[in-house]
């Protein structure tokens, strides 16, 4: 309460060093735009009647609530324009004076702190704490803005809005990335949607291809841009940048090359003809444009023999439309091996005798 001098009246305020910290920190953030619930700080005027003509009088005035006038030394309280006195300027709940002259009003009524907010302050749905100024109304609870955080990466969700998700309050982010983990599908690293269709690997993130033109022709990218050196190329482009391009699937080899039949190859593309078995290094051997593994070249093109199923390096003997190996090359009686001079008899093979 401001102290009295004789002779004058003097309008003081309740300086910020007698408010309560709660109520500095309130007042600070104060936004004009919020709900009607605010707060306010009196102004305590003390007044002394004298013959001095320029003293302020309120003679004639009569207290806001009791509508009875003043006494001619009384203290009375000025809020607003409003005059009161000190006996009935109290808490509309509790009847008592407002601690620091700090008092909240609420549908043309004044509350001293504690009682607004048992009475009209919600409870944050995280912190227990009252929820006083801005409110964020969700997941049918009330919450302090710094309070409401997605579940997952604890951002704010305040100002950038909500998804829920099986009870969660996640940002969009968040819920994509969860979304996208149920249906097995990527998610944007740009936009942060899941990617229905095809998508583009960049930096080892994923992306909608549609957030990228082509670094020579620019050109909106599909799902068959490439990347060389932390760019990004269309097929077309990507194509004429001198990388071999595989002579079975038509598609740039970016890694490993095999060099044969006059073309280029991805490794695993370079197949035998017949088995279509890759070769990964083994040896393998060209006829009229085709490669083939060894087996099926010579059992193709070359001799095997009848018994031991081997490809025939050295001599051969044929007959009866096969060929034999010189070991294996017996006579079909006796079981002995066969020189040059041999007999052929009703699908058997005989020694001839001299």
């Amino acid at each position: 309460m401001a102290s009295t001098h004789p002779a004058t009246l003097r309008l003081q305020s309740l300086n910020e060093k007698t408010a309560s910290d709660l109520f500095q920190r309130r007042r600070h953030h104060h936004d004009p735009h919020e709900d009607g619930d605010h707060h306010n700080i009196l102004d305590i005027s003390v007044v002394k009647q004298n013959d001095d003509s320029s003293t302020m009088s309120f003679s004639g005035a009569v207290c806001r609530r009791c509508t009875e006038p003043f006494g001619p030394t009384e203290q009375i309280v000025n809020s607003v324009g409003e005059v009161w006195h000190t006996r009935c300027f109290v808490c509309a709940q509790c009847f008592q004076p407002f601690p620091d002259g700090v008092f909240y009003e609420f549908e043309g009524r004044k509350y001293c702190e504690h009682d607004f907010h048992v009475l009209f302050a919600p409870c944050c749905g995280k912190c227990g704490e009252f929820v006083v100024g801005r409110v964020i109304k969700a997941m049918n609870n009330s919450w302090h803005p710094d309070c409401f955080r997605c579940e997952i990466c604890i951002g704010p969700l305040a100002d950038s809005g909500f998804v829920k998700n099986a009870g969660r309050a996640l940002c969009r982010e968040c819920n994509a990335i969860e979304k996208a983990k149920g249906l097995g599908k990527y998610v944007c690293h740009k936009c942060h949607a899941v990617i229905e269709e095809g998508h583009i690997k960049y930096k080892g993130e994923a992306y909608h291809p549609y957030h990228f033109n082509c670094t020579t022709c620019g050109v909106e990218l599909n799902a068959d841009a490439r990347e060389v050196n932390q760019e990004l190329y269309c097929l077309r482009c990507h194509d004429k940048m001198g990388i071999p391009i595989c002579g079975a699937c038509r598609r740039p080899i970016e890694e490993r090359v095999v060099h044969a039949l006059g073309k280029a190859w991805h490794v695993e593309h370079f197949v035998c003809a017949k088995c279509e078995k890759p070769f990964f290094g083994t040896r393998h051997y060209e006829k009229k444009g085709l490669a083939y593994c060894e087996i099926h070249y010579h059992q193709l093109f070359g001799n095997i023999c009848f018994v031991c199923n081997n490809v025939i390096a050295g001599d051969v003997f044929h007959a009866f439309n096969k060929a034999w190996c010189v070991s294996h090359f017996a006579c079909s009686v006796c079981d002995r091996k066969m020189s040059q001079r041999w007999l052929v008899g009703k699908g058997t093979i005989q020694r001839q005798i001299a």
